[in-house]
């Protein structure tokens, strides 16, 4: 189930979402949205719903650094600490053979993109945009494609990525939800 992208451009970082739960060959088409402002981030997520109701409606953001160069850090170290506090006190965190995972999402935060992985790894793509769910891979070529275009709107190449996984994967579905990061 789902595709979640980002992409930033001169007007700024676009987030989006699509729709579906999917399980099994069952679909269902949710009005609670994939993606959300959640103090100075914006957040889309994947694997699970109960995760991302515990990250959009439970997670207490620590406020970010005021230098750029100091992002990735507070990402790695307070945001993932705070992530990790909110799902384990959701009782979403797991733990197996004393390794703790919980799932993927997409963070925007004063400009940048990261994808924060299950194992709770942070990210940073050295491109312009990101994308996850099962519609990842074709989102990432629609956007590697649309992000070439010279002044292209990062509104239009998120609602198009998302068009384009909901053409080609069976876990995607309308309508998207997709807005402007803070």
């Amino acid at each position: 189930m789902t595709c979640v992208v980002a992409v930033r451009s001169a007007e700024g970082v676009w987030i989006g979402g699509d729709s579906a739960a999917v399980g099994g060959l069952n679909l269902t088409i949710r009005r609670d949205p994939k993606v959300g402002r959640v103090g100075p981030c914006a957040i889309g997520f994947t694997t699970s719903f109960r995760m991302g109701q515990l990250l959009l409606h439970s997670l207490d953001v620590p406020e970010p650094p005021a230098r750029k160069g100091e992002l990735y850090r507070w990402m790695v170290n307070a945001f993932v600490d705070a992530v990790r506090a909110c799902l384990q006190q959701g009782g979403f965190a797991r733990k197996e053979h004393d390794v703790e995972a919980a799932g993927r999402f997409i963070v925007v935060v004063n400009g940048e993109i990261f994808t924060v992985e299950s194992d709770y790894q942070v990210a940073v793509a050295d491109v312009p945009y990101a994308a996850i769910g099962c519609g990842e891979n074709y989102a990432l070529g629609a956007l590697r494609v649309l992000t070439r275009r010279p002044n292209y709107s990062a509104l239009a190449v998120c609602r198009d990525a998302l068009a384009v996984a909901e053409s080609f994967s069976a876990g995607v579905r309308g309508p998207f939800k997709v807005f402007r990061a803070p």
